[in-house]
Parts: C-alpha cells; structure tokens; sequence
C-alpha cells in the first residue's frame, strides 16, 4: 500500500472529525432522476462547488456550514469510529452467476440509490444476460449505482464493467425521498484511514455524511431514515 502515499488526489479520514479532501478535487452535486415508475433511472448535474487545493468535508451530519466541516463534530461529541472492513471489494461480495454476466454484490456498500430495480431488478437481469436487452439495461443499473456495491463481469470480454470517471466527488441529493445522500468518491481517488492504513483504491464508493452509518466511512443509506438534509431548500 505504499504506493497510495505520494498520490496527490486523496481523501484522508480524521478521528472523529472530518474528511479532508486533497488534490483540488472537482465538487459537485449530483441528483438522483427518476423514470415515470418512479425507479432511479438516471443522474441529473446540479451546482458546481467551488474548493480549493483542499477543503475539510463535514463527516459528523451538524456542521452549519455543510458541506464544509466547521467545527461542530468536537462540540457534539462525534463518534467517527470506522467499522468498515478493509477487504477487497470482491472478498466481501457474493457472486451471481448469468449466462453472459456475473454479478458481484458487495451489500455493506449499499447506499440506497435506487438504481437497481428496473426490469425487475439487476439480478433478474443477470440471470437473463444471454438477451440482449436484459443485457443491456442490467450494465446500465450496475453502473448507475454510486457506492459501486454492484459491479458486473462480462465473461465473454474477460472484464469487468465500469463506467468512465474522472477524478472528483459529488454530493447526492434525491428529491424523491427528500434526502441528502452521500458524497460519492469517483475515478479511483484514494481513501486513507483514521489510522494510516488505507481502503481498496475504487473506480466509485459513497462516504457517509450524515454521521450515522453504521459501516463508517461508508453509507449505508441511513440518511434516508435520518432524513438527512445539507441545507438544500429543494429537498424540503
């Protein structure tokens, strides 16, 4: 894991405190839309944050100041201890085996996006991968999901899909439900611990910001049921 030291573009955990973004990182919002059955079906540009060549990222869910830390997780006693485990993204996955596709779900990841349920859903499409349009729209939900806990291999090309990013994060807003989600680390920046180690380096993965996974530093969709809202009037 040395290797990961000396990259420019990371995000480092601090105890109890926030996140620390470096490498001038792109910000923005990123906004779940949704499709007339009312299923996560796409994602819609918001507002570009402006940051510098670093900024402290609220971790605890009660700064006033979100989505930049102020301070506030040393007043209210903030408990950031990080249970997530380290293993890779494939040793804590089960795997479904398709005629065309494998589906690696990894559930801890599971940020609640919502992408996964059209067409009854990206594990009944798996199963039916030898269709083309099964096919087809299992890759666009797999690749949908922000906190990356599905990832699809294509047996016949030998690899596995993802979708292209560059480095950068966004802040989640889904308006159907009224919530802020997560900020979503994508393009493979790399995630260092509270105690120095680091988490596997991810095409995409979803931090918690609300303060109240349970899998920290990852969501666990537990915004939803916080009803977690980082000051955007639209989600009121």
């Amino acid at each position: 894991m040395v290797e990961y030291v000396n990259k420019k573009e990371k995000i480092m955990i601090t105890k109890d405190g926030p996140y620390i973004a470096f490498g001038n990182l792109p910000l923005d919002k990123q906004i779940i839309g949704i499709d007339e059955d009312n299923d996560s079906d796409r994602w819609i540009k918001g507002e570009i944050v402006s940051v510098g060549e670093s900024c402290a990222l609220c971790r605890c869910g009660k700064s006033g100041n979100k989505p930049f830390c102020d301070g506030t997780h040393g007043i209210v006693g903030f408990d950031g201890t990080e249970t997530a485990s380290k293993k890779l993204h494939k040793d804590q996955s089960q795997v479904m085996d398709g005629p065309d596709l494998e589906l690696y779900d990894a559930v801890d990841f599971c940020s609640e996006a919502r992408f996964c349920h059209r067409g009854g859903g990206t594990w009944e499409l798996t199963r039916h991968s030898d269709d083309s349009k099964s096919k087809k729209l299992a890759i666009q939900e797999a690749c949908g999901c922000p906190s990356g806990r599905l990832v699809l291999f294509d047996k016949k090309m030998g690899k596995f899909i993802e979708p292209k990013f560059e480095k950068s994060l966004s802040l989640v807003e889904d308006p159907q439900l009224k919530v802020s989600g997560p900020i979503w680390v994508k393009g493979g920046v790399i995630v260092e611990s509270s105690d120095g180690t680091f988490y596997e380096v991810r095409n995409r993965q979803t931090l918690c910001r609300c303060g109240k996974s349970e899998n920290k530093p990852f969501c666990d969709g537990t915004h939803i049921k916080a009803g977690f809202n980082d000051g955007d009037k639209s989600l009121k």
